[in-house]
């Protein structure tokens, strides 16, 4: 029995490592190529928009917990009774202050409250307490949620800051990559609810027998507004009667919110004479409301594009139709002055 030369073997075997090895780095390569155009979907970056808010959320609530806990005692000093003793004697316990000389009261009233302004102020800033808050709500993970939020939608509520130097940096790069990821998200989320939504109003006209044969269906601009509309008439009653506002208020925050305004006066969840259970949950609505909001105003806004579009379409053949006639008229005229 021959044995096969000891040349002929190793090339067999250079050559099978070669063939198999090119063969794996293109299906590398390929899985590479389908997973960033999964990602270039509206369904893969809605995910990665939530993805990348949930891990902005986790990374942002390690690093503003390990600096300096706020103190639960941040508003428990005794500044307002000293400041209060202090108005009581100076006004009321102080004979050379007449009770009907308002001038007088007005100004050492004034006086005092504020040197108590100027000190609570102070007091504020060197323990970074957090006004509207609960002492479990700062950089909670559903609070953190609202800040990415605030941070890649370009709202700013300016409610939450970062505190910490790591946590300013953080906020810095966290915005460079995160805002052209939501302008790709309201892309990308205009087009497939315009999609939905030019469906389903195209089948109504159907169904109501209203579209004829050969008719283009596009939807117009006042749907769409009514649209919005009804979205903000929701988020408005529920936030009114959740957080107890007036439904002006409430509308209020609803549109300087999803036009991105973003005041911060008003967020749902923010109160202090709440649970922190109940806080959590409806920062977390809140943050599904806007970012479900946002990809509305982009449908809205392709929608409202396309109607125009078609709309100056038709108004431009309809100036070269009346054009086109004038011009005819213009010439029969001629024609019959110079036979006459």
């Amino acid at each position: 029995m021959t044995r096969p030369p000891l040349r002929t073997s190793l090339r067999s075997r250079d050559s099978s490592s070669t063939s198999t090895g090119p063969d794996a780095r293109e299906r590398i390569k390929d899985c590479c190529r389908k997973l960033v155009a999964f990602m270039c979907t509206q369904v893969g970056v809605g995910g990665l928009v939530v993805g990348y808010a949930i891990v902005g959320a986790f990374g942002f609530t390690i690093i503003e917990t390990q600096d300096e806990i706020v103190d639960p005692d941040c508003f428990r000093d005794p500044i307002q009774k000293v400041y209060a003793d202090t108005l009581w004697v100076r006004t009321a316990g102080n004979r050379s202050v007449n009770v009907f000389n308002k001038t007088i009261f007005n100004r050492i009233s004034n006086g005092i409250l504020k040197e108590f302004q100027k000190n609570f102020t102070a007091t504020y800033l060197s323990r970074r307490c957090n006004i509207g808050m609960t002492q479990s709500t700062p950089w909670s993970f559903p609070a953190a949620l609202m800040f990415c939020l605030s941070v890649f939608t370009m709202i700013g509520y300016g409610n939450l800051v970062p505190r910490t130097p790591w946590g300013k940096g953080a906020t810095v790069m966290y915005a460079v990559v995160g805002i052209p990821l939501y302008v790709l998200y309201f892309l990308n989320m205009g087009k497939i609810l315009a999609h939905t939504f030019r469906w389903l109003y195209t089948n109504l006209h159907e169904c109501t027998g209203q579209r004829k044969p050969g008719q283009r269906i596009t939807v117009p601009s006042t749907a769409c507004l009514w649209v919005i509309f009804g979205y903000v008439l929701v988020g408005s009653i529920m936030f009114a009667q959740w957080e107890g506002w007036d439904l002006l208020d409430s509308t209020y925050f609803c549109v300087t919110s999803l036009c991105k305004i973003g005041m911060g006066d008003f967020i749902p969840g923010w109160s202090v004479d709440e649970s922190t259970e109940s806080s959590h949950t409806k920062l977390v609505i809140n943050f599904v409301y806007l970012l479900l909001g946002m990809g509305l105003i982009a449908m809205c806004y392709n929608l409202m594009k396309e109607d125009v579009y078609v709309k100056a379409r038709e108004l431009k053949e309809q100036l070269d139709h009346v054009m086109d006639a004038a011009h005819r008229q213009l010439v029969s005229c001629c024609r019959s002055q110079s036979l006459g």
